[in-house]
Formats: C-alpha cells, sequence, structure tokens
C-alpha cells in the first residue's frame, strides 16, 4: 500500500566533515543536541539539519531520489525515499513571472522578470541609439557605426530559460550538500519540435543542458510525462489543474513526489496460466514534509 501516513518528517544530517548522512527523526537530533553529540545549522535555504562533533556509527545509506517536475512559471521539487518524505520545494521562476494584468488587453511584463529585464534594456538602448544620430543630415550621412566586435556569442540557451534552470540547480546543490541524493528522476518537457526545419525548441535546449549539469550531482533519468499523473493517482496525490500559479504543493510539489515514487514502484505487466494484465511492485509511503517557496530577491 501506498498511502499517507502519521509518519514525522526527517532531519538531514552530516558527519563531522560535512558529508552528508541518511536523515534522522526529530527526536533524535533533539537528543543528539542535548548531550553535545550534534550542532543545529541551516542552509542557504533554510532547511535545519545537524552535524555531528562524533564520528558516526556507520556510512551505509538507503536511496533518496530527487523528482523535478517543470512548469513555465513554477518548478516543484521533492526528496523522497521510500519510507518518507524529506522535503518539497516549490521554485518561483525568475524567467518568467506572471503579471497582474495576464490575459487582459494591457498585459505587460513583469519588470522583475528576467524577460522583462531583457525587453527594457533593449528599450533603453534604443533610446541611447536614436539620441546619437542627427536626423537633420541625410539618411547615408548620419551616425550609424558599425558594430565594433562580433558580440554575438551563439548560445542556443535564451537568458530566461538559462536563469529558470539555474535556480533549479542551486536548489539541487544545497540539498545535495546535507542529502545523499542517488538519483534525480526529471520529468520530460515535451518541446523536442521542430522551428523551421532548424534546430529544437528552448526549452528542450535548457533542459538538456539541466541534465548535464545535475548529472554532476548524481545519475538523471528522465520520467514520461504521461506517465506522471499514473503514479500521483496511485499515491493518491491532490493534483490542482485549474490554477497553477498557486504556491502550493497541490500545483507542482506533488507531481515531484510522483516522479521520484517511480523509482521505488512500477507498473509491470504479469502472466500467470489462467490471467494476465498489470500490477504495482514495490513500496513507497508519502509522508508530511518541509514545503519551502523559494524565489530571487525583488529590488523595488
Amino acid at each position: 500500500m501506498n498511502t499517507k501516513t502519521n509518519q514525522v518528517t526527517r532531519v538531514p544530517v552530516v558527519d563531522p566533515v560535512g558529508k552528508p548522512l541518511m536523515p534522522t527523526t526529530p527526536a533524535r537530533a533533539r537528543k543528539w543536541m542535548e548531550i553535545g553529540r550534534a550542532i543545529p545549522k541551516r542552509n542557504k535555504l533554510g532547511v535545519f539539519y545537524v552535524q555531528l562533533t562524533v564520528k558516526p556509527s556507520g556510512y551505509s545509506t538507503q536511496p533518496i531520489v530527487a523528482g523535478v517536475d517543470r512548469g513555465k512559471c513554477f518548478t516543484g521539487i521533492a526528496f523522497q525515499t521510500k519510507l518518507v518524505t524529506i522535503a518539497l520545494f516549490h521554485a518561483c521562476l525568475p524567467g518568467f513571472y506572471k503579471s497582474k494584468n495576464l490575459g487582459k488587453k494591457n498585459e505587460t511584463l513583469d519588470r522583475q522578470s528576467v524577460t522583462g529585464k531583457m525587453a527594457k534594456r533593449a528599450e533603453l538602448r534604443r533610446t541611447r541609439r536614436g539620441q546619437r544620430i542627427d536626423r537633420k543630415k541625410l539618411f547615408k550621412l548620419r551616425n550609424h557605426r558599425e558594430k565594433r566586435f562580433d558580440n554575438r556569442r551563439k548560445k542556443k540557451l535564451p537568458p530566461s530559460v538559462l536563469s529558470n534552470r539555474q535556480m533549479e540547480l542551486r536548489i539541487l546543490n544545497e540539498m545535495a550538500l546535507i542529502l545523499p541524493i542517488a538519483e534525480i528522476r526529471d520529468e520530460a518537457c515535451g518541446g523536442n519540435t521542430k522551428k523551421n526545419g532548424k534546430g529544437i525548441s528552448p526549452v528542450t535546449v535548457g533542459q538538456e543542458w539541466f541534465r548535464s549539469q545535475a548529472s554532476r550531482i548524481a545519475p538523471v533519468v528522465e520520467v514520461d510525462s504521461l506517465e506522471t499523473g499514473k503514479y500521483r493517482n496511485h499515491l493518491r496525490l491532490v493534483k490542482d489543474k485549474k490554477d497553477k500559479s498557486k504556491r502550493t504543493p497541490e500545483t507542482h510539489a506533488n507531481d515531484a513526489i510522483a516522479l521520484a515514487a517511480s523509482y521505488f514502484i512500477q507498473y509491470k505487466p504479469f502472466h500467470t496460466a489462467n490471467t494476465h494484465g498489470h500490477e504495482w511492485i514495490g513500496k513507497c509511503i508519502v509522508t508530511p514534509a518541509l514545503f519551502r517557496r523559494v524565489n530571487s530577491p525583488q529590488v523595488v
């Protein structure tokens, strides 16, 4: 069975030199701190963990899998073991923020997003260039200088997509310092489309770049987006499909749990002498866990 239980969450643990170990229960962590065996700490994401002051009894670990459910404006990241959910994150991607007037005639880009900043930078650059032109002269006599150097870097990844993937990597890197991540399960974005017969979509390019960078942390496995709902329903997780802009676990984090749980459970066919079909194999328990919303600082 894969139902929710009343088990408590887990507290990450690192050894005296900072090597991540298996998480422990809050009660045991408090006991360690009372007797001076561990000291409390927090990482840059605000996640509480303890660092041992003595040599641990062992270094054996169980698989901890990270699930990444990617969206346009938000990304859900979950860290799951076979018996407990450790942490959930809702990343507010800086590449594109939804405007308050989204969907209306006076829709505008959010100035705090990378897309909005790049658009404003281009607008200011055009204004500066226009001020240098003497429009009283003939067009061929105006100041139209050639470019001073080749500043086309030929990067296929737009700044907005790059900033989004970098935020997801920062979360994984910070958690990898306190958790022994065995594998990263990434959902296929489905953006492998051609444009004018040349290249693939920027979303797919960003996904491939993300996987190449994330593979330095742990092996990365692609999960078909059509399979996510099957695992989510089997785990009895709620999905909010009406408004994905809500910063709740039901929008993206629960899908990330389903992706991570696909490491422990599989829907496989079976054959007997009298019948055949499919059945669930394996075990994965989803428990209440820490939920953090992560966003880049906005300058007012």
